[in-house]
Formats: structure tokens, C-alpha cells, sequence
């Protein structure tokens, strides 16, 4: 697929998807005879998995460390699982402080319904 079909599959703009690829995490792509870049499924998938890290706030330097562990097979397997534990880690305790700060809202939201129902 095109750079663009790809961008929109994984839901990431032209200029990031090529911003990923500069940054060592994603392997240069096949191109077609004309030079245009072709993705393949397993391309998208791997640009998928890139996403999510990021969207849970992995830091760009662990997704190019994961990238190059991944690059150089299963010898890295450990490494790569150490990563992500740790990653799981951070995210469980974000998620934490999320429920925490939820907590905080629903009061809120609670003493204002109480307030205005008194206004009534």
C-alpha cells in the first residue's frame, strides 16, 4: 500500500509515518520501481504495535531500543520482555494515578449536581 493508505490505516499522518522511518523505527520500506514507497501488512502491523507504545507514553528512545532488539532476532527475546515489563510497570502506575484523579472529578461533579439541585 501507499505511504498514504498506510497512514490512514494506522491512523498517523504522512509526515510521522515518514518521522518513524528517519527515526530508526521502522525499517526502511520496499519501494516500487517508480521509487514510491509500498507498505505490506506486516508493515502496518509493526506500525500498529509503534502506536500504541507511544500512545501509552513508551518514550521514543525505548521504541528505537525495541526496534533494534527486534531487528536482530530472537537472541533479544529477554531484552524485549524486560522493556515491555517495564513499560507495563509505567503504565500501570499512570493508570493508577488516572483513578486516583477520576476519583477527584466524580466528587466534583457530585457536589456540583448536590449544589444545584439545592438552587432548584
Amino acid at each position: 500500500m501507499t505511504v498514504s493508505e498506510a497512514a490512514e490505516r494506522v491512523g498517523l499522518t504522512t509526515y510521522t509515518l515518514r518521522w518513524y522511518e528517519q527515526e530508526g523505527l521502522v525499517e526502511p520500506v520496499d519501494r516500487d520501481s517508480a521509487g514510491r514507497r509500498r507498505y505490506s501488512d506486516q508493515d502496518v502491523d509493526w506500525l500498529v504495535l509503534l502506536t500504541r507504545l507511544r500512545r501509552t507514553g513508551m518514550p521514543v528512545r525505548d521504541m528505537r531500543r525495541y526496534a533494534e532488539l527486534a531487528r536482530q532476532g530472537d537472541r533479544t527475546l529477554g531484552e524485549r520482555r524486560a522493556l515491555f515489563e517495564a513499560h507495563r510497570d509505567r503504565v500501570l502506575a499512570r493508570i493508577g494515578e488516572l483513578e486516583e484523579d477520576l476519583k477527584v472529578l466524580n466528587y466534583k461533579i457530585d457536589i456540583y449536581e448536590k449544589m444545584e439541585r439545592e438552587l432548584l
